[in-house]
């Protein structure tokens, strides 16, 4: 298992439930597992990566915000765990992102401003995940997702079901749901 520092179990009481909460940093990145208590035996996962805009602004942009507590709710009903994964747009950075978004205004879609900026459409990676789930003993899950490379990037686990978690659509993400789901094969 990678070298981490890991903090105490705390509890979280949310508007969808209680969890139970744990940090685990990674270098200068510092990820969270909220889960149900007790976990089940095959619990639902959510991999939830950052979207300070999304989670915690509101931005109507993206379907991030929407997806987190969808997520939690689901995941409070079932049982299972959310890890919120630590790499603030697709892993560029909070700066390229708000740069990103203003390509975005000129009219370049979500993975052609990433390309402008000298980026891969996706620069995300899940080591730190496998670590974490791996630190909970989770060999098999249900993934809530719509991202293929997710699935195929989670190793030393296996996943029994893919949980879609879609959100309708408004006017100002049609445009990035139509990319993500031509250009990088999400599942919507």
């Amino acid at each position: 298992m990678k070298k981490i520092d890991i903090s105490q179990i705390a509890t979280l009481p949310t508007r969808h439930g209680t969890f139970k909460i744990q940090a685990f940093r990674e270098g200068d990145k510092e990820h969270l597992a909220l889960f149900t208590d007790p976990l089940p035996s095959i619990p639902l996962v959510r991999v939830h990566s950052e979207c300070l805009t999304g989670d915690a602004l509101g931005s109507l942009k993206c379907d991030c915000g929407e997806q987190l507590q969808a997520a939690l709710k689901q995941i409070a009903e079932e049982g299972g765990m959310l890890i919120y994964h630590r790499q603030e747009g697709r892993n560029i950075g909070l700066l390229n992102k708000v740069n990103a978004y203003a390509l975005q205004d000129q009219g370049l879609d979500t993975v052609a401003a990433n390309h402008q900026l000298g980026f891969a459409a996706d620069e995300r990676t899940y080591e730190i995940v496998e670590t974490i789930l791996e630190h909970f003993r989770i060999r098999q899950m249900r993934l809530l997702t719509n991202n293929p490379r997710k699935i195929e990037s989670l190793k030393g686990v296996e996943i029994l079901e893919r949980v879609p978690l879609i959100i309708e659509p408004n006017p100002y993400n049609e445009k990035y749901l139509r990319t993500k789901k031509e250009q990088m094969g999400h599942l919507l």
